[in-house]
């Protein structure tokens, strides 16, 4: 298994960071406050940040980035690794793409959605120009998504839709629910669900923001009330949506944001490199070096999970398990970076954002906030263990 990059990888990677550098302002990293392996600091999902976002997303799509691991028959170029590429590029310059409609629907379309959703969607997909945020929690269900109560009843070439779906990423910034809703209350409960598309525009929807701990609006809680949906809008099969958002959920573990560990990593380096204390430089502490050194090994051992399902894709394999080994150690690792770098930069780590005296512009301090959500989202830490527990250790489930 060799993971080295082709000169066209390479060349690929000087063009993604050449157009990054020319596309972002100027004061974009001193504006953006975002941490890896977390959900509440993503500037993609800020009111503030969304001219800038949806400029930025337009520009990769008349670039083709969107659609860089999607087959060459719908506008892609075949390439996860030249995706992957992308990805960690983007997120080392905490650009603000890398959405749920370029990296969980538009895959999930692709294999299991229609002809007719196909022609709808990839194209504004690949433009930038749609955007999606995951209807799956309710205030009932989170990690068990079979037990979601929101309803759709039939009623002829549509459903009617009501309940409630909470922690909605986004939902105030896009324009589609990802959403899957209870379709046959009487049916086992794993073939009772379908997964389908609802416009926030559609009367019915309402979207009420939630504030989360770093103060910011990134979360919401919508409100389904008699809202139509036609069943064209229906991605695989009626009554087959858990197994298609377990698919879903596959890619989307798939899609992060590797290079914004570095970023981090490289900051922390120089601070310690600049930062005389006792008449030393602080890179000269032992203490430091010991924490600074773990971290960048425990960045390389991540990389490789990375790589690997990229080399995987390409391959034609489905990185089921790496996957969740990818998402769990992703996450965990946003965890272990913000103690470090609080560790590393003492009392000034935990200024908050706009403090004169808070380096990084107060990002260590929202990362240590934000980064205990990371191990919550999109399958719990303990939801991942039990896959690679169950389907790759082959251990019993437990009774």
């Amino acid at each position: 298994m060799d993971f080295g990059f082709t000169q066209e990888e390479l060349d690929f990677r000087k063009e993604v960071e050449d157009f990054v550098k020319g596309e972002l302002p100027l004061d974009w990293d001193d504006r953006a406050v975002c941490w890896p392996g977390s959900y509440g600091t993503m500037p993609q999902m800020e009111l503030e940040f969304q001219a800038v976002t949806r400029d930025f997303n337009r520009k990769l799509g008349e670039k083709g980035w969107h659609g860089l691991g999607w087959p060459k028959e719908y506008g892609g170029q075949n390439s996860a690794m030249k995706a992957a590429i992308a990805g960690d590029v983007l997120s080392y310059y905490r650009a603000p793409a890398g959405g749920v409609a370029a990296t969980i629907s538009a895959p999930t379309i692709l294999l299991v959605g229609s002809e007719a959703l196909k022609r709808e969607f990839l194209p504004k997909i690949a433009g930038g120009e749609a955007g999606f945020w995951l209807a799956y929690s309710e205030p009932n269900a989170g990690s068990d998504l079979a037990s979601i109560k929101t309803r759709a009843v039939d009623d002829g070439d549509h459903f009617i839709i009501n309940g409630q779906k909470i922690w909605s990423s986004g939902a105030h910034v896009t324009e589609y629910a990802w959403a899957i809703v209870k379709t046959d209350s009487d049916a086992p409960r794993h073939k009772s669900a379908t997964l389908i598309i609802i416009p926030n525009d559609t009367p019915g929807v309402t979207i009420k923001p939630i504030i989360n701990i770093c103060g910011n609006h990134s979360f919401n809680e919508v409100f389904f009330d008699d809202v139509r949906v036609p069943k064209k809008n229906v991605v695989g099969e009626v009554n087959a949506g858990f197994y298609n958002v377990m698919l879903a959920l596959q890619f989307e573990r798939l899609a992060i944001g590797s290079g914004a560990f570095k970023r981090v990593l490289d900051e922390l380096i120089q601070f310690a490199n600049e930062t005389v204390r006792n008449g030393r430089p602080l890179s000269e502490n032992p203490q430091v070096r010991r924490k600074l050194t773990t971290m960048a090994i425990e960045i390389e051992v991540f990389y490789s999970f990375y790589w690997q399902s990229a080399w995987m894709q390409d391959r034609g394999q489905v990185p089921e398990l790496e996957a969740s080994a990818l998402k769990l150690f992703f996450t965990e690792l946003g965890v272990k970076l913000a103690n470090t770098a609080v560790d590393v930069l003492g009392p000034y780590g935990l200024l908050d954002k706009g403090s004169n005296w808070a380096p990084f512009g107060g990002r260590v301090g929202m990362g240590y906030l934000d980064s205990i959500s990371g191990p919550i989202g999109a399958g719990t830490s303990e939801i991942q263990k039990n896959i690679i527990a169950t389907r790759g250790l082959g251990l019993p489930r437990e009774r």
